[in-house]
């Protein structure tokens, strides 16, 4: 069991661990894994499993093992506020604490009530939600909120001092959640059909269960919605479920109220996103402008749950703030869409030659692509591509169609302009072309669609090999660029 595990002196985990490490090295081990986060812990045991019949890492896979299952147990207990818990606790615009104050919690309580541990960790593997009861994990939220009032344990102590240093009163708060946790429990299993679709018998239910809350202190109700949305991947969903406890209030009416903070947060945090957006770096690549599209699609997300949670004044107020966000999300995103032509341009250049009595553009074939300017061009396609599916409602779907309808035909003319001078064997250099009709065909994917950059490569390998059979391997990207 990992209760009675736990608590074994260093000499019984160096005999149950005798792997090949000695008892030194195995408590540093079990010291590094006990403070790291929960990823990293997870991370460390799959890794691991891969490193299966390696003596030599079978004593350091059994503690990582049993941390894991510690903290299983752990999340599990503590569910209702075991999410409150990250980083150093000092934010100030939600309700948090130090990460590292779970820890000593849950320390503390294993040493108050190790005999309900061992209950908790038997009863674990068979529990069902909503099928199986909560109490055993009640019960030890319960000890543990009067392990805090009474102050002895010195896990807890240390908890608790930590906590006052990130905000003071945070004590108080804490026992405040620690007070509604059953409540918490039980509305955290019904989540995923209040966020799905609110109906009537769904909006009673979360009404019920935040008068529950409320019953226990004035500062119940935030604190209630606090912990709710700590548990949701994307906690600005909350404001669905306060939208349906209110009745889809009027922006007034929500302002004056004490759940407020959910919009206003939420509002907030658009601006933010807003300044990621304009202000990405075309320097990172695709990874940049797929990370800047994706922060589009949250902000348009996150302007449709304020616009469907509240019911918005047309001019002034929220309504005229959320309004203005919107058509601010519009410019920027068309901002950065404008710039695509002149970074293809430079991607793909070309120079002024004189034919007969005229001067035409052609492509210049003569240097190097220039990857930095190259990949600044994919970091746009890439952001281009990614806010498909947002652009109608962010408002800026007729200038995305008109820029990369555009884009297309320029790169077409650039493509079927070299493909002209390779068929005739007027490039200066065969390799350098060859380079160029691989980046356009990188771009080709993203403007038109996945099969259109194949389809340039053979096209290219075709001229290629029209003019001489020994080409260059226009399948293989590495050689070329």
């Amino acid at each position: 069991m990992v209760g009675a595990a736990w608590g074994m002196r260093p000499r019984a985990w160096s005999v149950l661990f005798m792997a090949g490490l000695p008892d030194a090295k195995i408590d540093i081990v079990r010291t590094l894994v006990r403070d790291a986060p929960d990823k990293v812990v997870t991370g460390l045991r799959n890794a691991l499993a891969l490193a299966d019949g390696d003596t030599a890492l079978a004593g350091v896979r059994r503690v990582v093992d049993a941390e894991v299952d510690d903290r299983n147990l752990r999340n599990k207990v503590l569910e209702p506020i075991a999410p409150l818990f990250v980083g150093d606790g000092s934010a100030s615009d939600r309700l948090n604490f130090p990460a590292r104050a779970l820890t000593l919690l849950w320390r503390g309580l294993k040493a108050q009530a190790p005999d309900e541990i061992g209950a908790a960790t038997r009863f674990l593997p068979d529990y069902q939600p909503d099928e199986s009861s909560t109490e055993p994990f009640d019960s030890l939220v319960e000890q543990l909120a009067y392990g805090l009032q009474v102050g002895e344990q010195r896990d807890y102590v240390a908890a608790l001092e930590m906590i006052e240093g990130a905000k003071p009163g945070g004590t108080g708060v804490l026992l405040s959640c620690l007070a509604m946790s059953a409540v918490v429990r039980r509305a955290t299993l019904r989540l995923p059909e209040w966020i799905s679709r609110t109906t009537q018998e769904r909006a009673a239910a979360a009404r019920l269960a935040y008068r529950d809350a409320c019953r226990f202190g004035d500062d119940a109700g935030p604190c209630f919605f606090e912990m709710l949305g700590a548990q949701l991947a994307e906690p600005w969903t909350i404001l669905r479920i306060v939208s349906a406890v209110m009745d889809r209030p009027a922006e007034g009416y929500l302002a004056g109220s004490e759940l407020s903070v959910f919009a206003t947060r939420l509002m907030d945090q658009l601006d933010v996103n807003l300044k990621k957006v304009s202000g990405f770096d075309l320097n990172g690549g695709v990874a940049a402008g797929a990370a800047a599209a994706a922060t589009v699609e949250t902000l348009t997300l996150q302007i449709t749950e304020l616009e469907n949670a509240i019911d918005l004044g047309r001019e002034g107020g929220w309504g005229g703030r959320i309004h203005k966000q919107k058509l601010s999300l519009a410019g920027v995103v068309e901002s950065r869409l404008r710039e695509l032509p002149k970074l293809q341009n430079a991607a793909l250049p070309s120079h002024k030659v004189r034919v007969a009595r005229a001067t035409v553009s052609e492509p210049r074939l003569t240097i190097e692509p220039d990857m930095k300017l190259v990949d600044r061009c994919r970091s746009l396609l890439a952001f281009a591509e990614g806010i498909r599916a947002s652009a109608n409602y962010g408002g800026f779907s007729s200038t995305r169609a008109k820029v990369i309808e555009a884009a297309g035909e320029t790169l077409d003319q650039y493509v079927e302009d070299v493909l002209s001078l390779v068929r005739d064997d007027e490039v200066p250099d065969r390799e350098i072309a060859g380079r160029f009709l691989q980046v356009a065909a990188e771009f080709a994917s993203p403007i038109h669609e996945p099969r259109a950059g194949d389809i340039v490569r053979r096209r290219a390998a075709t001229a290629f090999g029209a003019v001489r059979p020994q080409r260059p391997n226009l399948e293989d990207p590495a050689k070329l660029l």
